[in-house]
This record gives structure tokens, sequence and C-alpha cells, in this order.
């Protein structure tokens, strides 16, 4: 059985990766993809509280063929699946709830690129879920459903998936602002070794992450304002709360990255200062050193009538009136500095 998952990328023969089957008050059973096939057939009352979760991997070629034979599925997520990285968003069409959401990978490192696309339908018996890589949000939902905890409906599911989302999104900022905090701790004590470049990418990672997992409220805005008859207004309003839990995280990134941004010019600020100091002493020594160099150059002429050619301490007098002339300059120069 390992060695088929294993060619399978992790999922049967079918694609499916898990499905489970929740009957009312019960939690998440367990069901194999040649049981599903028996229980659509049963699944058509509308007065059936009974429904499916599946969840699907997309890089098993037959997962898209087992949708499109055994299932009813609007041809808005199957064009869903073609589009690319686009925004989170939860539409109605073709009488089911039509989700793209963007979440981070199971190992997740701070890179931008280490995100991906969670697909997901969802009418009154039957949730689909199918991504192309491992992702933390559904995997902590798997977990919720493996140790027996209650769902009502596929809405609540999926609302308990964007609440998942959103504690993984808050796990990351809390990373985030652990390392922002140590450079404002290097800054305050006044550490050279704070890399503008670390802190640019930490930044676009959290803008990127912000754009992709935000959801479209133009979408949702008509969803929670018009909801589908089948859903319950409990699950309306489940959905509408998650939406704010999650707007709060978004608000949290925003502000992060906006300590980033204003670490980034204090840095930047501090750099400036450094090498303006350091041009400005390399200017009044080469400043300071231009009339050693001109009295060099004038006393070593091998032309006659130099002054004290002759005087037996004339070289001593030379050096000493060059050395009280380098400090007055120096004072000068130097004046009301740090």
């Amino acid at each position: 059985m390992a060695a088929n998952l294993v060619g399978n990328y992790g999922s049967d023969q079918t694609g499916m990766i898990c499905g489970y089957l929740f009957l009312p008050g019960l939690p998440g059973q367990q069901i194999e993809s040649e049981q599903i096939k028996d229980y659509l057939k049963t699944a058509n009352s509308e007065a059936s509280e009974e429904y499916l979760w599946l969840h699907f991997n997309l890089t098993n070629i037959a997962a898209e063929k087992w949708l499109k034979t055994n299932l009813c599925l609007s041809e808005q997520f199957f064009e869903a699946l073609y589009e690319g990285t686009q925004s989170t968003r939860i539409e109605y069409a073709d009488h089911s709830l039509i989700g793209v959401v963007n979440d981070v990978l199971f190992d997740f490192a701070f890179n931008a690129s280490d995100t991906a696309t969670l697909w997901m339908s969802a009418d009154r018996h039957v949730l689909i879920t199918a991504r192309s890589k491992p992702l933390r949000s559904i995997d902590k939902l798997r977990d919720h459903v493996r140790a027996g905890e209650l769902f009502r409906s596929p809405v609540d599911l999926m609302v308990n998936l964007l609440r998942d989302q959103a504690d993984v999104l808050m796990t990351i900022v809390r990373e985030a602002a652990v390392k922002v905090d140590k450079e404002e701790d290097r800054l305050l004590t006044y550490r050279p070794n704070i890399k503008l470049a670390d802190l640019g990418a930490l930044r676009r990672v959290l803008v990127r992450l912000c754009r992709l997992l935000a959801p479209e409220p133009a979408a949702l805005f008509r969803l929670l304002n018009r909801p589908p008859e089948w859903i319950s207004p409990h699950d309306v309003q489940d959905l509408r709360q998650s939406t704010e839990e999650f707007s709060a995280v978004l608000s949290d990134i925003s502000a992060l990255v906006e300590r980033i941004k204003l670490l980034q010019e204090e840095v930047a600020a501090k750099v400036n200062e450094q090498t303006n100091r350091s041009i400005y002493i390399l200017t009044v020594v080469t400043v300071l050193a231009l009339p050693v160099n001109i009295i060099a150059g004038l006393m070593g002429m091998n032309v006659g009538g130099i002054p004290l050619a002759e005087h037996p301490h004339g070289f001593w007098m030379i050096v000493a009136l060059i050395f009280i002339f380098l400090i007055f300059a120096a004072a000068w120069a130097f004046r009301n500095k740090d």
C-alpha cells in the first residue's frame, strides 16, 4: 500500500489523498474511493444532512479525470485550475461555492515562492478540495477531523479551513515580528551587521502573502449578502466572522510591513550618515595634506634662494611650522563635530 501511494504521489489510484463521510452529530469517518460512487447515488435528497469531504492531489493525472467523470462540478471549478496564481476568493456559481485559496507550503521558510493554491468546490452534500503541493492549513484541517471534531456542513469545513489558514498566517507574522525585533535591537545597540537585503526580502514575502491570501472583497461581499439557500444562517455568520478574523491578521501584516519599511529607512539613514562622515574625514585629511605637499614641493626644488637652506636648524623650523599649521587647521575643521 505504501509503495502504491508513493507511485501515485501520496494519493490512491483515483488521485484522492483522503475522504471522509460526515453523518449528523458524528465525527468524520474515513471512506475509500470505491465506496464514494455508492454514496453519491443516494445523496441527492435535499433533506439529507450527510455530506462528503474529498481531498485530491492534482499532481496525479487521474484526479481531474475522476472528478469530471464521477461528480457534477461546475465548469468554473475546472477553469480555475488553469488560471494560475490569483488572489483568494470564494464565489457562488452553478449552485455551488467555488473557492480559490492561496496558502503557504508545509515547509514554508520565508521565501516568496513558498506559496501554492488550494481549489475548493462545495455544495449541500460534497466538499471537494484539490492541491498540487502540501499546504499547512489543509493538513491542520485533516488533523481536526482525525481528532473527532464535529462539523455541521461542507461550509463549516470551509470556514474552519479559512480559520486554520488565518492561524498559519498569524504564526508567520509572529515569526517575522521576532526577526524584525532582533533587527531593531541591533539598530538600537549600534551594531553594524544589519543587512538591508534581508529586510527587503522579508518585506517582499509579507507583501506577497498579503496580496495572495487576502480574500477578494467584491466576491465575498456578494456571497455574504446573498448567500445560497442551502447555506444555513449559522454558517453564513461563521463565514463572516472568519473573514473578520482574517482581516485582522492582514492588518497585522500591513503594520509589520510598515515597521520593516521604517526600519529600512532608519538603517539606510545611518548608513548614509556613516558614509558621509567617512567622506568628510577623507576630504579634511586631503585638504590638510595639501599645504604639506606644496611646501615639500617648493622646498625640494634645486634652485637658489630657498629659505633656511643654509640655516643649521632650518629643517626642524619647517617641520615645526607645518606641525603648528596642521594643529590649527584640524581644530578648525573638526570644530563642533562629535
